[in-house]
């Protein structure tokens, strides 16, 4: 693959309009040359600051945030990092709804750099084949770790799971507090943001829904 090509990448698969913004450049450097590369940059910032870069609880903030940038936080926008979706066949024939709720979420808003921090719920049919449950939740955290906005976020995990599961009958909700609405702006600290997205039977099936609903407790 030439990650270096418009389309390519992480999000190559995903309909145009769901892909993370990303230069067609993206890929060109590797990890540790864009470590190096950001931490000059974040060291501009601390001085612009007036911070002392000389104290040494300073001196290795530019490289520590470079790396979490890079290794951590953003990670997911490495396709490198894409999961694996292994699929076993279904051979207990398990045709009911399955759900995996509460699964941790850390992402970033792209608007102000500052954290989002939730839970997301999925939950599919199975038909054929299922997945082993742990790859439910590197999707999430695959899409999670990048800069995001929630609505995107909440269709990229939907989209990547009908791809990887091969079915319409998927669901997907977010429920997550934003930084940039708690510690700045206007300083609520009290609400949360909930996005959902609903394909196939879900869509179309109110009781199915409202079963989804009642088993993550909304």
């Amino acid at each position: 693959m030439d990650n270096s090509l418009p389309g390519a990448g992480t999000d190559g698969h995903l309909p145009a309009g769901l892909r993370t913004p990303l230069r067609p450049d993206a890929f060109v450097k590797t990890d540790a040359e864009k470590i190096a590369a950001i931490a000059p940059h974040f060291a501009a910032i601390m001085q612009e600051l007036g911070l002392d870069l000389t104290d040494d609880s300073l001196a290795g903030t530019p490289q520590r945030v470079a790396k979490m940038y890079v290794q951590e936080w953003f990670k997911g926008l490495n396709p490198e990092h894409r999961p694996e979706v292994k699929l076993f066949e279904n051979r207990y024939q398990y045709q009911q709804l399955l759900v995996e709720r509460d699964i941790t979420l850390f992402s970033c808003c792209e608007h102000h750099f500052v954290p989002i921090v939730g839970k997301a719920h999925v939950a599919y049919l199975p038909a054929g084949h299922v997945v082993g449950l742990s790859k439910l939740n590197r999707v999430v955290q695959h899409y999670a770790r990048r800069p995001q906005v929630q609505e995107r976020l909440t269709r990229q995990i939907s989209e990547e799971l009908k791809q990887s599961l091969g079915t319409e009958d998927v669901a997907v909700l977010i429920e997550a507090d934003h930084l940039c609405v708690m510690s700045r702006g206007v300083n609520d600290t009290s609400s949360s943001t909930l996005t959902s997205e609903y394909s196939g039977r879900f869509a179309t099936d109110a009781a199915l829904r409202g079963e989804f609903l009642r088993q993550i407790g909304k």
